[in-house]
C-alpha cells in the first residue's frame, strides 16, 4: 500500500464516514487473563466516546511506510490453505460477528503480547464502496465497482493513572478521583486485507508498530506466519556497520558523504515526482555510489555479499530506515557535529603534522553557546 491508499482508508475511520456498525473489544490484564469482552454499537455510542474508540483504531494506520507500517505478504500456499489466512478471511466474511472466531484471534494476540499493566484489543470491520477515480484523479462517488471490506485491529497498552482530585459539579468541590485504567495509543495493530491499487488484495496485509525499535516478530508470526523485516532502527545500525566493516580502510568521510547525499537526492526526487509508490533503495544503487567514490572492486564485492547476508538476497530498503535524511552527523568519543545534509561539504578530514583532524568551514555566523564570536586571522 502507498501513502495515498493508506490515507484514503484512514480518513474513513470515523463514525460518520464508515460502515463500521460495531467495535469489538477485549481487555486483558498483566497476567494475560481476559477481564472483559465487549461489543459497542457505534450507532448509539456517545459522540465523544465514539471519537476516542475510532481514534484508537485510526492510529494503527499512522506513521511512515516501512518504519511503522510494514507490508505483510502471504505466500500463495498460505492463501490457498493455511489456518492463519483462513481465520482472517472468516473474520472478514462474518464481519467479526462470530464469537468463536473473535476468541481465536484474541488468544493469538494474548499469547504473543505482554504488557505489565495489561492491554486492550480493539477490532472493527468496515465495507467501503470505493469511488471510481478518473485519469485526472477526479473522484466519481456514484461510479463504484469495488467494495473493499477490511478488518482493523489496535492493541493498546493499558496505563494506571495516579489518584488525583477531580471537580464534582453537583457538590461544587474537588474530591478524590481514584485510580483509573486508561488505554494508551496502540503499540501495534493491523489492517487486512491490503488496499492495493485501490482494490482488495487478500495476498497482503499491513502491520503497524509504534516503535521503530521493535517489529513484534512473535505477534507477526502468530497472526500471519511470515518473516518480518528488521525494525527500522536495527536496519539503520546494520547498514552503518555494513559500510564500515566491508569497506574498512576505504570507508572515508567522502564515501559516507556520497552515499548519504545520493540517498537524500533520491528521496527528494521521489517527493518532487509525486509518485504514489514508496521509494526503495537497492543494493545496486549503493554499489554505484561506492564506485563513484573510487572504492576498490574488492571492497564493493565484499559489501555486496555482506548486504545479502544482512538484509536478504537482493533486498530493497526504505531509505529513511537506513539514513537520517534531515541530518549529517560526525561523532567522536567527546564531540558530536551535526550539519544539514545539503551542507555536508562543510566538513572535511585532514592530516596536519601527522595528526588527524576534522575541519569545519566557518566563514560566517559562528556562535558558541549562543554567543557570536570572531575567529582571529
Amino acid at each position: 500500500m502507498n501513502e495515498k491508499e493508506i490515507g484514503e482508508i484512514r480518513r474513513r475511520v470515523r463514525r460518520d464516514r464508515s460502515n463500521m456498525t460495531a467495535i469489538y473489544g477485549c481487555y486483558v490484564n498483566g497476567q494475560k487473563e481476559i477481564v472483559s469482552e465487549f461489543k459497542k454499537s457505534t450507532g448509539i455510542m456517545p459522540e465523544n466516546e465514539a471519537e476516542k474508540y475510532f481514534g484508537l483504531l485510526k492510529r494503527s494506520l499512522t506513521g511512515s511506510i516501512g518504519k511503522n507500517l510494514i507490508d505483510i505478504t502471504f505466500q500463495t500456499a498460505q492463501v490457498a490453505n493455511s489456518p492463519e489466512h483462513k481465520l482472517l478471511m472468516d473474520l472478514r466474511e462474518t464481519q467479526l460477528k462470530d464469537e468463536n472466531l473473535r476468541a481465536e484471534l484474541y488468544q493469538k494476540i494474548i499469547q504473543s503480547v505482554s504488557f505489565d499493566e495489561g492491554f486492550l484489543i480493539l477490532l472493527g470491520c468496515d465495507s467501503y464502496d470505493v469511488p471510481f477515480k478518473s485519469a485526472d484523479d477526479e473522484t466519481q462517488a456514484d461510479a463504484s465497482n469495488e467494495t473493499y471490506t477490511y478488518l482493523l485491529c489496535s492493541v493498546c497498552p493499558v496505563k494506571q493513572t495516579k489518584a488525583n482530585l477531580r471537580y464534582v459539579a453537583e457538590d461544587k468541590e474537588f474530591h478524590d478521583g481514584g485510580i483509573a485504567q486508561v488505554p494508551a495509543a496502540p503499540e501495534m495493530g493491523f489492517l487486512f486485507p491490503a488496499f492495493d491499487n485501490r482494490a482488495t488484495n487478500i495476498y497482503n496485509a499491513l502491520f503497524y508498530t509504534h516503535s521503530a525499535k521493535k517489529n513484534h516478530e512473535e505477534l507477526v508470526d502468530a497472526l500471519f506466519h511470515v518473516d518480518v523485516p528488521k525494525p527500522a532502527e536495527e536496519q539503520k545500525k546494520s547498514f552503518e556497520a555494513l559500510l564500515g566493516t566491508s569497506l574498512q580502510e576505504s570507508c572515508s568521510l567522502d564515501v559516507v558523504q556520497t552515499v548519504h547525499e545520493q540517498i537524500c537526492q533520491s528521496i527528494e526526487l521521489h517527493k518532487e515526482s509525486r509518485v504514489a509508490e514508496p521509494l526503495l533503495i537497492s543494493k545496486e544503487q549503493v554499489k554505484a555510489a561506492l564506485a563513484e567514490c573510487g572504492v576498490p572492486e574488492k571492497g564493493i564485492a565484499k559489501f555486496s555479499v555482506a548486504y545479502d547476508e544482512t538484509f536478504g538476497f537482493e533486498a530493497q530498503l526504505h531509505p529513511k530506515n537506513i539514513i537520517n535524511h534531515r541530518r549529517f552527523e560526525v561523532k567522536l568519543p567527546d564531540v558530536s557535529i551535526q550539519v544539514s545534509p545539503e551542507r555536508a561539504d562543510l566538513i572535511e578530514t585532514r592530516i596536519i603534522d601527522g595528526v588527524k583532524y576534522i575541519l569545519i568551514c566557518a566563514d560566517e555566523n559562528v556562535e558558541v553557546n549562543g554567543v557570536s564570536i570572531t575567529i582571529a586571522e
